[in-house]
């Protein structure tokens, strides 16, 4: 009997509305934690950074499961969500995206912070002595100068997503169309022995991840030649 080798659209799917919720979510979360770290002056501030990098050297396996300690039904964020929505948050859509936001954190608010840290001190002071507000100064001169960053800072936690394993299957295990995504499906693929559909699968996964990095990369290049040299 030959083994199917379709391609598992759902998962695809699901991987792609994962990833793009992730990049979406910590666009607004990353920017306040990124402006903080750039221009605070406190001297504890480097115990933030620290917590906002751990997912870069913490195995995902161990990052899974204390998030799923943490939003299981005996803590007080479980028990807060099971009682608003009448269902845990692990092993959900939402308990995946939630794990997601947090293992991706450092691949946004880094290069928003590098993007911050580029942008001329003078020009900030300028502004904020013309009358703008600080909230104002970061919506009408950072952010505008610092686009460059925020769209790494995007596309990284979006290409981040994409492959993420050790997180997903401890938090959201492996339910077909709820959490079974494509990394998910790769490996279910290889212990099957179904090669032929991981390959496919794999290098669906690849072209997405290559053109999504080209585009980053391109846009980026093309905003570097149209900036004014001094």
């Amino acid at each position: 009997m030959e083994v199917p080798t379709l391609v598992n659209w759902t998962a695809i799917r699901l991987t792609l509305e994962l990833a793009l919720l992730t990049a979406a979510i910590l666009l607004v979360v990353g920017l306040p934690i990124a402006y903080w770290l750039t221009y605070s002056r406190r001297r504890w501030k480097f115990l933030v950074e620290s917590v906002v990098a751990l997912p870069l050297v913490l195995p995902p396996t161990v990052l899974g499961f204390y998030i799923l300690v943490a939003i299981g039904p005996h803590s007080p964020l479980g028990r807060w969500y099971t009682e608003l929505v009448g269902h845990p948050l692990p092993f959900t859509f939402e308990g995946l995206l939630f794990a997601s936001v947090l293992y991706s954190l450092p691949f946004a608010v880094q290069p928003f912070a590098s993007g911050f840290e580029q942008v001329d001190r003078r020009l900030i002071e300028a502004s904020w002595t013309l009358g703008l507000s600080k909230l104002a100064t970061l919506f009408k001169l950072i952010i505008p100068l610092s686009t460059a960053g925020l769209v790494t800072g995007f596309v990284l936690s979006f290409a981040h997503t994409l492959g993420e394993f050790g997180v997903v299957l401890m938090v959201g295990g492996n339910i077909e169309g709820i959490t079974r995504t494509v990394s998910i499906e790769i490996y279910d693929d290889v212990q099957s022995l179904n090669y032929a559909a991981a390959a496919k699968t794999a290098a669906l996964l690849l072209g997405i991840s290559y053109l999504v990095l080209l585009g980053v990369y391109g846009l980026n290049r093309k905003m570097w030649a149209a900036w004014p040299q001094k």
